[in-house]
């Protein structure tokens, strides 16, 4: 098949860890950035390519910098390209990715560097050791800003701290066991289970933060290193953020890759990609257990790529938490059983924040040089199952070339339901999680309907009722609300 020359191609791809005792004696996330984009120049076969990129864009991190893509810019001698940064979410690196990958195909850029870095491990352990770590200045402002900030968090759900990842995901957990009609038990096993799939892939996957083999029975079990964090995940079921990882990314045109000579089986064509959020706040959702965004989005992606589910080789499902595989697979048509992951997901892969899906890309373009002509499909997911990109990937060129989509209008088009801040009175409970802390349960976050079909949010620091909440089923029981934010059974 001929190439169209404005085929978007990742062509240079690199990933790297650090793991040192002593946090002061590590790189920086600049550092490890500029490290990583050298490599990935390296990978494409090319130094060149890297000084005729014509924009870098640096991923939002855990860091201070201005302007970091500058920066990289400056340090890889690549004088003519514009800095670019992104607002905070898992979404931003595949929708990076589309943005770019869009420019090239209109003829508007040739060659784009992404890269982004973490080191909450050092950082971790630099706040209990009372060390201050050295960071570079990298002033300036971005001359591009790809995405905006998008405020995720409702009154009625900050009303009631319900303001965290680790707080939330178990939420939609909770709503997904109720809605399949699980038991407490049987739920806990499948998602160990499914979790234990995620954990093989990352002992055979060379670049994984936690390759160390983890049976469902070890990742179920609280225990002194598997501690309850919020009803039902254990640590273990949480993205791992104590990681130094830092990654790459090459896009060019396919008239740029033969330009610099990168040989064409390092070529990786994108073949579709697809964007949109669903109602940025949680409380306006119409359930809690699915996504309008990933189905509409998700399926437009293999649509425009003229695939079925069943015709994806390999699938990256962002990982941050249980619910969010369960939700994407549910809504993509694919199978829990199958392969899931690339990486072994934020848990065992490592979970860098926002930058978790240019790992995944990463690996996904190991794995399709390795099998030329599958395909693969990456996902991409930022605030509480809110913002959501999307790509299918492979080592030969899409008959109709790249096509991108924004799904945005028909995912707003979708039922969705109104939220109150206070109620005094009652109310059936929809979902909930318990959260732990070293003694035991703590509180009890739960989500709640009204008569008139509205939601609102309420706690519970009773603690026997919140250690019953974690033994028996309480979705569906008639509550009570005081009027104050606090709701008994």
């Amino acid at each position: 098949m001929s190439v169209d020359p404005r085929s978007p191609v990742l062509v240079g791809l690199h990933q790297l860890s650090q793991r040192v005792d002593d946090p002061s004696q590590g790189a920086e996330p600049l550092e490890m950035m500029i490290s990583a984009v050298e490599a990935a120049g390296r990978d494409a076969g090319s130094k060149a390519l890297l000084e005729a990129a014509d924009v870098v864009c640096a991923i939002r991190g855990r860091w201070r910098y201005e302007n970091p893509a500058g920066a990289v810019a400056e340090r890889i001698g690549a004088t003519r390209a514009e800095s670019a940064g992104t607002p905070f979410g898992g979404n931003v690196v595949q929708a990076a990715v589309n943005h770019f990958a869009a420019d090239i195909t209109a003829g508007r850029r040739d060659v784009a560097i992404l890269t982004g870095a973490e080191i909450g491990r050092s950082q971790s352990r630099a706040r209990k050791q009372d060390v201050k770590l050295p960071f570079s200045d990298a002033p300036g402002t971005p001359d591009l800003q790809i995405g905006h900030e998008l405020n995720m968090v409702h009154e009625a759900e900050m009303a009631r701290k319900l303001v965290q990842p680790i707080a939330m995901y178990p939420i939609f957990e909770t709503a997904i066991r109720y809605a399949r009609g699980e038991s407490i038990d049987a739920h806990r096993a499948r998602v160990a289970r499914l979790w234990a799939r995620f954990n093989a892939v990352a002992v055979d996957n060379p670049h994984a933060w936690i390759r160390e083999p983890m049976d469902a029975d070890r990742i179920a079990t609280p225990s002194p290193s598997n501690r309850m964090l919020g009803f039902p995940y254990t640590l273990l079921m949480n993205s791992n953020d104590k990681v130094d990882m830092a990654a790459a990314l090459i896009l060019c045109s396919a008239e740029a890759a033969q330009r610099f000579g990168v040989p064409r089986e390092r070529w990786l064509f994108l073949h579709a990609g697809t964007d949109a959020h669903d109602t940025p706040f949680v409380s306006n959702r119409q359930d809690l257990h699915s996504s309008p965004a990933i189905r509409i989005a998700g399926g437009r992606a293999l649509e425009l790529a003229g695939l079925e589910p069943d015709d994806l080789d390999h699938v990256d499902l962002y990982s941050c938490f249980p619910s969010a595989v369960q939700v994407a697979a549910q809504e993509l048509g694919l199978s829990e059983e199958r392969p899931l992951t690339v990486t072994g997901g934020l848990t065992f892969g490592g979970g860098p924040l926002n930058n978790y899906v240019m790992h995944g890309l990463a690996r996904m373009g190991e794995v399709l040089r390795a099998h030329p002509g599958q395909k693969g499909l990456c996902t991409a997911n930022g605030g509480f199952l809110t913002k959501h990109a999307f790509g299918i990937y492979s080592s030969e060129p899409p008959e109709r070339g790249f096509q991108y989509e924004s799904c945005q209008a028909a995912v707003d088009a979708t039922p969705s339901r109104d939220a109150v801040v206070e109620h005094d009175g009652p109310a059936v409970l929809e979902s909930y999680t318990v959260m732990f802390g070293a003694d035991g349960p703590e509180r009890a976050h739960a989500a709640f309907l009204l008569n008139d079909g509205r939601r609102t949010w309420a706690n519970s620091e009773d603690v026997d009722l919140a250690a019953a909440m974690t033994r028996e089923e309480f979705c569906g029981r008639n509550a009570r609300i005081d009027g104050a934010g606090r709701f008994s059974i």
